[in-house]
C-alpha cells in the first residue's frame, strides 16, 4: 500500500482506497470487488450506490458495479448474478503514480463456489483511475482440466441528476431483447434513447462507445471484448419492491453494463478472457 492507496472501511466492511494527487478517488469494497465510489477530479461522484445497500459481508450491495460472474441474470442455474458479487476477494496488486491509481482482486474456485458451480477457475478485477477516467477489467482463466461456459457483466450503476431528463447516444439500429417484454426481439429506431418506463434491455453487437448525455455533462462508456450492453432502470413500481433501494431512488441512476449474454464465453483448459469497460466523465 501507498499513501495513494489504503485500507478503509464502509459501513463496516474493508474497502481499498485509490486516490491520485489531482484528487480523483475511487472505494473498492472487498466484497465482490465491487467499486462503490469513483469521484472524477475535480468532480462528483459518478455512481450510484444506494443509501438504503445492506452491507453485511453477505449480501450483494446495491450501485456502484458489481461483478456479475458466472452467470447474468437468472439466465442459468445459479442465483442472479451468479455468485462473484457476494464472495470475498484478496488484493494481490496496487501500484500508483502522479496521475494514477490501480488495484488487482483476486478470487479463485473453492468448496463454496464448486459446489454451485463445479469448475475451477481464477478471476481477477482491475481498476485504475485518474483524471476523469475510470477504467475496470474483468479477467476469468479456466484453470481446470475441462472446457467451461460462463456470461458476465459489468452492472454499473451510474449516478444521474434527473433519469428523465438524458439520453443515451449510440443504440441506433441495433438488435435488442427487451426483457420488459418477455425478451422479445426488437430493433433501435430512436436516434437517443429517453427513460420514461421500465426498461430492461439487452442489445446485441453493441458499439464500444456509448454517451450518456445530461443537460450540463455527459458521461463516455467504452468497452472492448463485451458484445453486449444492459440498459436497466427500474422505474416506479420495480423500484418499490427493492427492499435495498428507496422508492425514488430509480430517478438518480441507470445502468449501462457491458455484458457477455447472448454468446456464453466457452473457455478451454487453461485459457483465458478479459473484457473492459472505462469511463469518461465530461
Amino acid at each position: 500500500m501507498t499513501d495513494q492507496i489504503e485500507m478503509a472501511e464502509l459501513h463496516g466492511q474493508p474497502v481499498l482506497k485509490l486516490q491520485t494527487p489531482d484528487g480523483a478517488v475511487a472505494l473498492i469494497s472487498l466484497h465482490g470487488a465491487q467499486v462503490l465510489s469513483w469521484t472524477p477530479a475535480g468532480g462528483e461522484d459518478r455512481l450510484y450506490l444506494s443509501p438504503q445497500a445492506v452491507f453485511d459481508g453477505d449480501t450483494a450491495i446495491r450501485g456502484g458495479v458489481p461483478v456479475c460472474f458466472p452467470q447474468f441474470a437468472g439466465n442459468g442455474p445459479l442465483r442472479a448474478h451468479g455468485f462473484a458479487r457476494n464472495r470475498a476477494w484478496t488484493v494481490t496488486n496496487t501500484r500508483a503514480g502522479k496521475d494514477y491509481a490501480v488495484a488487482t482482486l483476486r478470487l479463485e474456485a473453492d468448496a463454496a463456489t464448486l459446489a454451485q458451480w463445479p469448475h475451477a477457475f481464477a478471476a481477477e478485477m482491475s481498476v485504475s483511475i485518474g483524471g476523469g477516467r475510470l477504467d475496470m477489467e474483468l479477467e476469468v482463466t479456466n484453470t481446470g482440466d475441462a472446457p467451461f461456459r460462463f456470461t458476465a457483466a459489468l452492472h454499473t450503476y451510474l449516478k444521474v441528476r434527473e433519469v428523465e431528463a438524458l439520453r443515451i447516444e449510440g443504440l441506433r439500429g441495433l438488435e435488442f431483447t427487451d426483457c420488459v417484454a418477455s425478451g422479445a426481439l426488437k430493433k433501435e429506431t430512436g436516434v437517443g434513447l429517453a427513460i420514461d418506463d421500465e426498461v430492461d434491455r439487452i442489445y446485441h453487437k453493441a458499439p464500444h462507445t456509448l454517451l450518456v448525455r445530461e443537460e450540463h455533462r455527459a458521461m463516455g462508456i467504452h468497452a472492448e471484448n463485451f458484445p453486449d450492453v444492459v440498459i436497466w432502470n427500474p422505474w416506479v413500481d420495480k423500484c418499490a419492491r427493492l427492499a435495498d433501494m428507496p422508492a425514488d431512488g430509480f430517478r438518480r441512476m441507470l445502468c449501462v453494463e457491458a455484458a457477455a449474454v447472448r454468446e456464453p464465453v466457452e473457455l478451454a483448459p487453461g485459457a483465458e478472457w478479459w473484457g473492459r469497460q472505462s469511463l469518461v466523465a465530461m
